[in-house]
Protein backbone atom coordinates (compact mmCIF):
# COMPACT_ATOMS: atom_id res chain seq x y z
CA UNK A 1 0.00 0.00 0.00
CA UNK A 2 2.72 2.47 0.93
CA UNK A 3 4.61 1.53 -2.22
CA UNK A 4 1.58 2.56 -4.30
CA UNK A 5 1.23 5.82 -2.37
CA UNK A 6 4.93 6.51 -2.81
CA UNK A 7 4.75 5.87 -6.55
CA UNK A 8 1.66 8.05 -6.99
CA UNK A 9 3.27 10.86 -4.96
CA UNK A 10 6.39 10.66 -7.09
CA UNK A 11 4.37 10.70 -10.32
CA UNK A 12 2.35 13.72 -9.18
CA UNK A 13 5.18 15.78 -7.70
CA UNK A 14 8.28 14.51 -9.48
CA UNK A 15 10.00 14.57 -6.07
CA UNK A 16 12.14 11.45 -5.77
CA UNK A 17 12.79 12.24 -2.10
CA UNK A 18 9.12 11.70 -1.29
CA UNK A 19 9.28 8.28 -2.95
CA UNK A 20 12.46 7.34 -1.10
CA UNK A 21 11.10 8.48 2.27
CA UNK A 22 7.89 6.51 1.86
CA UNK A 23 9.85 3.42 0.80
CA UNK A 24 11.94 3.77 3.96
CA UNK A 25 8.76 3.87 6.03
CA UNK A 26 7.59 0.70 4.29
CA UNK A 27 10.90 -1.01 5.13
CA UNK A 28 10.62 0.05 8.78
CA UNK A 29 7.08 -1.35 8.96
CA UNK A 30 8.30 -4.68 7.58
CA UNK A 31 11.08 -4.84 10.17
CA UNK A 32 8.63 -4.11 12.97
CA UNK A 33 6.32 -6.87 11.74
CA UNK A 34 9.24 -9.32 11.62
CA UNK A 35 10.30 -8.36 15.11
CA UNK A 36 6.79 -8.81 16.49
CA UNK A 37 6.45 -12.18 14.77
CA UNK A 38 9.71 -13.40 16.30
CA UNK A 39 8.65 -12.27 19.78
CA UNK A 40 5.40 -14.23 19.53
CA UNK A 41 7.19 -17.49 18.71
Amino acid sequence: MIKKIAWETFKNTGDINAFIELKQIEDIEKKIEQCCTKREE
